[in-house]
């Protein structure tokens, strides 16, 4: 009888073990921001495809492809989105980049420290730049674009009075 019942409690066990594991798999990365103190919107709806999270709260958030969203200004998802999630904060980002002054710079980390205070941190390396909160309630729509990831520069001359202007692709990392 003494065996029946540790057979049951390692049954009931490992079929936590396998439930929780599946609950965490068919949450949407959306809902698991919000379990962690953060806000839904600061993946895209439409371009998700997964993620991992390990034990260590590591977190790989796969899209579809690179892609373009706009919060307050313009947001550049790579393919692969990496941070460690902690409550009220995905700290070590690499792969999400913010167009500020008609730069992009990597984000570092994003940050909620009072929820009822209405504000985002971003960490974008040269300055720590606040926002709303209510700009990233909802997911926004990223849009796929052949150059995603692309910067143009610029190079102008003057010839016979008209202005030239040449444009040479220029990767993100370049800045």
């Amino acid at each position: 009888m003494a065996n029946l019942h540790i057979l049951l409690k390692i049954y009931t066990f490992v079929l936590s073990i396998f439930l929780f594991s599946f609950t965490i798999s068919s949450t949407s990365i959306h809902d698991l921001l919000r379990s962690r103190g953060l806000p839904a919107g600061l993946f895209p709806k439409n371009a998700v495809k997964s993620y991992d999270l390990d034990e260590n709260d590591h977190l790989q958030v796969y899209l579809d492809s690179p892609c373009v969203a706009k919060f307050e200004t313009r947001v550049f998802f790579d393919s692969v989105v990496r941070a460690n999630l902690s409550y009220g904060g995905l700290i070590g980002v690499e792969g999400l980049s913010q167009e500020e002054l008609f730069l992009w710079l990597p984000v570092k980390d994003i940050i909620v420290y009072d929820p009822s205070s209405g504000l985002i941190l971003f960490d974008i390396g040269l300055a720590h730049k606040q926002m709303s909160l209510s700009l990233f309630e909802e997911p926004p729509i990223c849009s796929p674009q052949g150059n995603a990831g692309v910067l143009m520069e610029k190079k102008g001359r003057k010839e016979s009075g008209f202005q030239i202007e040449r444009y040479k692709k220029l990767p993100v990392s370049a800045i």
